[in-house]
């Protein structure tokens, strides 16, 4: 055990408890990413100046959208863990799929419903699919920094073995007695805080102008970082390592690097809006 081993300040899962009523640090990490997502996304809806001139998503239309985004993420994040993440177990425990209080998220899946709910609201409410994308991804990391703060509270998927050079390394309570890296800490500060100034800054310098080029940047940086945590965390034990030593969440988030570049370059070929297009010239009358 190296010499500087941190202990694991255990916490308890349940945030308030009211009687029968009980809210854990995981519900509430939905809820707070939700919230301050929506007041953030709310802020640069109204900055114009972002956009180019008016946003295309007005403030009322996002409003309605929250509620078709929360279920996304939250249908899509339970399908996607029963199928990529533990099939077999809920093929053989069907009713536990709706047991949601006991974790099992993917965030692959919660992604992929997040873009069904806004392909779903454009087309119904006749908007721009890009923009919505854009506003959507801009937020998330928000959400995804106190998912893994609240993952760490509850003391799962944290990382691999560490050796003593690792000053930081934790025994999680119910990681055996071996010092490990705390993985959900690194994937919040890559994933939440790193991912949230790249959006951030590319947003200041004019990316919401170009509809695609957040949204892209999100799917293509979200990949890399999640692949960089990857490899300090301890895969989910009942798939272990796949294909070349590579994990679910790995070979999951490698097309999201091909699909962020190509949505990236298209937004960045086209001309940004509202962008003054100059006469053409005019020849000259001897």
């Amino acid at each position: 055990m190296p010499f500087l081993t941190i202990a694991f300040p255990v916490f308890d899962p349940i945030a308030i408890a009211l009687g029968p009523i009980v809210i854990r640090w995981y519900a509430l990490a939905y809820i707070g990413g939700i919230v301050l997502g929506w007041v953030y996304a709310r802020a640069l809806i109204k900055r114009e100046r972002l956009w180019g001139g008016p946003s295309p998503v007005y403030l009322l239309q996002f409003d309605d959208f929250i509620l078709w985004v929360t279920l996304g993420i939250i249908l899509g994040g339970r399908t996607g863990y029963v199928l990529f993440y533990n099939l077999d177990f809920f093929v053989a425990h069907p009713a536990e799929i709706l047991e949601l209080w006991k974790g099992g998220m993917s965030f692959h899946g919660g992604f992929l419903g997040c873009v069904v709910a806004v392909m779903a609201f454009a087309w119904k409410r006749g908007i721009s699919v890009l923009s919505l994308g854009d506003i959507t991804c801009a937020v998330g990391p928000i959400g995804l920094l106190l998912g893994r703060l609240a993952n760490f509270i509850n003391s799962e998927l944290w990382g691999r073995p560490a050796d003593a050079s690792v000053p930081w390394a934790m025994v999680f309570p119910n990681g055996g007695p071996q010092p490990r890296h705390p993985s959900q800490l690194y994937e919040a500060g890559l994933e939440g805080i790193v991912l949230f100034l790249i959006l951030a800054l590319m947003i200041r310098a004019g990316a919401l102008k170009r509809p695609g080029l957040i949204l892209g940047a999100f799917i293509f940086f979200y990949a890399l970082a999640r692949i960089t945590g990857e490899f300090f965390r301890e895969p989910d034990p009942q798939l272990g390592f796949l294909w070349g030593g590579l994990t679910m969440g790995m070979l999951l988030s490698v097309p999201m690097i091909v699909v962020g570049l190509v949505l990236m370059v298209l937004a960045w070929r086209k001309p940004p809006r509202h962008a003054a297009v100059s006469p053409e010239p005019q020849p000259s009358k001897a």
